[in-house]
């Protein structure tokens, strides 16, 4: 029996090639991989930590640094600091250096100018009643930013880097690689440290090792997004002397708005039963000729009351009379699209809630803002856009028609916090075609009111009736601020309804040329020479529309009031008026007979 032979010295050729490969990926790790994440990681911590953004806080402009301090340093310079934790990750804090009220802000001259000043109160109640949309739209710009600066640093890191291969040859890189193979965790870790370090260089010292001046906890801010802040410096003094007049209008603010809503929640399901139960006499097969159960008409006593118009007033139009229908098939039928119009709103963003809680009620799918969503158009009113954009409801768009008070910059921000902006082109959004564009004048405080553009009012009614003529799918609502801006599209019969607002005072819906005008009032209960912040100093206005989507026409219209009490109204729907037939234009498949 043969000895079994010894085993080989040799390494069996399939290890071998096992080995090469693992030498192969290590050395494409080294000259590849192992850079770019080193590089990827300076990138980011540099990115992040001297990411920076030019805002605004209430009134002022201001400018946000990121820090490594844990903690939200608002500084306001001579008068001291205001400090709150950081909710930022990690050790991430953000310091605002807090600047002046931009002249565009307040007025020319100085004796208009104290007198807008003199509101100051009102103006930093914006930011307290809202400031969940300032810490928003600073996350958002200074990430933003931070990629920006991320991405350049790893650009800047990436071209050094090939730019030193190309130096130094293939043959010497060769040799390095071999040198630094062995160290490769090492190196790794003290690149990460040492760019770590260097973020905490660039953005501050750490809160133990910079000197700190004495701070103290403000009783003042008890019951408000900033409890727990501490002030330091000569603003504690400040702050304990007036700061208190801030917060009770703030509570007093919080307080009106929160029984608006609990009114509106109320008042919503009391009309609800009333239409519930008049359905149940009446029974589904008696139905308007606009379309509207007659149920749903005239529940209060008195027509007058029924038709949603304010006693008086100019181009109240009577709702049509009860014409009963035979039933169609209600599988063959789509549900109507609920719209809630707003307009006027003027930085109120105390009926923001309020808003919200009426779309969900109503279970709109669609929000039209008719204008004037801010008071001067400026840079430092963002947060009230982003306030009323967060508004709505999840999966609810908001499409605006900005106004005279709006601006460029102002419906930039709103489209950038989710609103559509409409800008002279049909949309179609909810299965909704809609026309509209900005305002053709510009209003700003203590200058007066001015063309925004070369095109005049007329000059635009005319552009938009003839879009509105030649889109072959037809326009189903015209958006726009100024009513008079759509008396061109209206005379053409191109649109069979407009929404507007502007006037501060509810009309119609009524007959204007060939199609329906409904020009609601402030949502902000906007009353001459009276501020638009705070409490109500006039009756704000929302109205819910429901439109048709088979027969491309409006149903009826639901005016909802809150009081300068915080009460609420719901009024009934009242039918929208017939387009009589003989106004049909033929050519168009949306204005058809409605008997």
């Amino acid at each position: 029996m043969s000895e079994p032979s010894a085993p080989s010295e040799r390494t069996p050729e399939p290890l071998a090639e096992q080995s090469a490969t693992q030498r192969r990926a290590r050395s494409r790790w080294l000259r590849v991989g192992l850079p770019a994440l080193l590089g990827a990681l300076i990138a980011l911590v540099f990115g992040v930590t001297t990411a920076t953004a030019d805002l605004s806080l209430g009134p002022h402009e201001a400018r946000y640094d990121v820090t490594t301090d844990s903690v939200v340093t608002v500084d306001l310079g001579p008068l001291g600091t205001l400090q709150l934790d950081s909710p930022l990750p990690l050790t991430l804090g953000v310091h605002v250096t807090v600047e002046e009220i931009p002249d565009s802000f307040t007025a020319v001259d100085a004796a208009t100018t104290l007198e807008v000043l003199s509101g100051d109160l009102q103006g930093y109640l914006q930011f307290f009643a809202g400031p969940q949309a300032t810490v928003h739209d600073a996350t958002q710009a200074l990430l933003t930013d931070a990629v920006r600066r991320s991405l350049g640093a790893f650009a800047v890191l990436a071209l050094a880097w090939w730019g030193g291969r190309w130096l130094m040859g293939r043959g010497r890189r060769e040799e390095l690689a071999e040198r630094v193979a062995p160290h490769a965790r090492q190196i790794t870790g003290g690149v990460l440290v040492v760019s770590l370090g260097l973020g905490v260089l660039t953005s501050s010292l750490g809160e133990a090792a910079r000197p700190q001046p004495e701070a103290r906890v403000s009783s003042v801010f008890d019951g408000t997004p900033l409890e727990g802040a501490r002030v330091t410096g000569r603003l504690g003094g400040v702050i304990d002397t007036y700061g208190g007049y801030v917060v009770d209008a703030y509570r007093s603010n919080t307080a009106f708005y929160d029984q608006a809503e609990s009114a509106l929640q109320v008042a919503w399901r009391e009309r609800e039963t009333l239409i519930e139960q008049a359905q149940a006499q009446a029974g589904p097969s008696v139905r308007l000729n606009a379309g509207v159960p007659a149920a749903e008409q005239n529940l209060d006593e008195g027509a007058g009351e029924a038709t949603g118009e304010a006693e008086g007033e100019e181009g109240a139009t009577p709702s049509p009379t009860a014409t009963p229908t035979p039933s169609e098939d209600a599988a063959e039928r789509s549900e109507p699209i609920t719209l809630v119009v707003i307009s006027d709103l003027h930085c109120n963003v105390g009926m923001a809630p309020v808003i919200r809680s009426l779309a969900e009620l109503s279970q709109a799918q669609v929000i039209l803002d008719a204008g004037d969503t801010t008071i001067n158009g400026t840079a430092v009113e963002q947060y009230c856009v982003t306030t009323f954009a967060q508004a709505a409801p999840a999966g609810v768009p908001i499409v605006t028609s900005p106004g005279n008070h709006d601006s460029r910059e102002t419906s930039a921000m709103y489209a950038r916090a989710g609103a559509t902006v409409l800008s002279g082109e049909v949309v179609e959004v909810a299965g909704l075609r809609i026309l509209g564009d900005r305002d053709p004048n510009e209003t700003r405080i203590g200058a007066g009111t001015s063309s925004a553009d070369t095109e005049t009012a007329a000059e635009m009614g005319a552009r938009l009736a003839e879009t509105a003529c030649a889109d072959p799918d037809g326009v189903d609502l015209l958006l726009i601020h100024t009513p008079r801006v759509g008396q061109a599209a209206l005379d053409e019969g191109c649109v069979p309804a407009q929404v507007s607002g502007h006037m501060h005072r509810r009309s119609g819906p009524s007959m204007t040329g060939e199609g329906v005008r409904y020009v609601s009032s402030s949502t902000a209960g906007a009353s001459s020479g009276q501020a638009t912040v705070g409490p109500l100093n006039g009756i704000a206005e929302m109205t819910v529309l429901r439109f048709d989507p088979d027969d491309r026409r409006l149903l009826d219209y639901q005016v909802v009031q809150v009081g300068t009490d915080a009460s609420v109204e719901v009024g009934p729907r009242v039918a929208w008026p017939s387009l009589s037939p003989l106004l049909t234009r033929p050519r168009s498949p949306l204005l058809v007979p409605l008997g």
